[in-house]
């Protein structure tokens, strides 16, 4: 995107019916760090692709907890996010305080969007530059939304935002009928599979760099430990990657013994080249 006459302003219409500030915001959303979620029928999970500016530095925190049976997961700039964050806890606590009860996730996400709509509204403020995976339980059964800059909110069966997400989403369709009937350690093993394909081939998920959060059926939310973590990694690893690579990320590389002798007439007598396939379609 160019800057034009049109993105001074958040109210402001283009000719073609479009609003470029909420369109970088967008874009910011697209720039941040993979999220995955996805949900059984009685269990809701969000992963978290974590980065680190430097060697130096601990990995940004990318899991915030809401309330017993809510937590969300950002893709884009952390700063909005712990403002929508801290407010959906105070919405949270003030239904708990008023109705002695968790507040329904809808409504909640609901009320979420009005919020992030005013923001597209007025002159003087510019949209939230964050997208928002939210996992949830409620009498309802488990839930998966989420949210864009642009204030729609979508409810999911799984969905990846971020970087590299395409591939995530990828892996998500094709085993999407398997998630219903999953036990939360299939879907564990799932949601880290789809995580790890939005990842160059140079690098593996890590204790390090990776962040898990369920809930589910009399389960609260929590964020799991990196001792959790290890073991749930340890159980797909050596796995080989969508793509067909090896598990380190490289080609494999075979010996093919020593190259044939030259032909009567000179040339090569080796056989044509055959289609190797990297991975099934079905």
């Amino acid at each position: 995107m160019f800057r034009n006459q049109y993105d001074s302003d958040v109210t402001v219409w283009s000719p073609q019916g479009r609003l470029h500030q909420v369109e970088y915001a967008m874009e910011a959303v697209k720039l941040g760090s993979a999220t995955v979620a996805l949900k059984s029928k009685t269990h809701a999970l969000i992963l978290a692709l974590k980065r680190a500016t430097s060697e130096l530095s601990a990995h940004q925190k990318k899991m915030i907890l809401i309330d017993t049976h809510l937590g969300v997961t950002i893709s884009g700039l952390t700063a909005d996010a712990r403002v929508l964050s801290r407010w959906m806890r105070s919405e949270c606590l003030n239904h708990k305080y008023a109705y002695n009860d968790c507040m329904p996730v809808s409504r909640l996400i609901s009320m979420l969007g009005n919020k992030m709509q005013l923001c597209t509204q007025r002159y003087n403020r510019r949209p939230y530059g964050v997208g928002l995976l939210i996992a949830g339980y409620d009498d309802q059964g488990p839930h998966i939304f989420q949210t864009c800059p642009s204030a729609n909110y979508h409810d999911c069966r799984a969905m990846a935002v971020g970087a590299r997400s395409q591939s995530a989403r990828t892996y998500l369709e094709r085993h999407l009928d398997e998630f219903a009937d999953c036990s939360a350690e299939q879907l564990l093993k799932h949601g880290l599979r789809a995580l790890r394909d939005t990842l160059p081939n140079e690098l593996e998920l890590n204790t390090k760099n990776v962040a898990i959060g369920l809930v589910g059926k009399d389960t609260h939310f929590r964020v799991f430990d990196e001792v959790e973590t290890g073991l749930y990694l340890a159980m797909i690893e050596g796995e080989e990657r969508r793509g067909g690579g090896a598990p380190g990320g490289g080609a494999v590389e075979q010996d093919d013994g020593p190259p044939p002798a030259p032909g009567p007439d000179g040339g090569d007598d080796r056989p044509d080249p055959q289609v190797v396939v990297a991975m099934e379609t079905e």
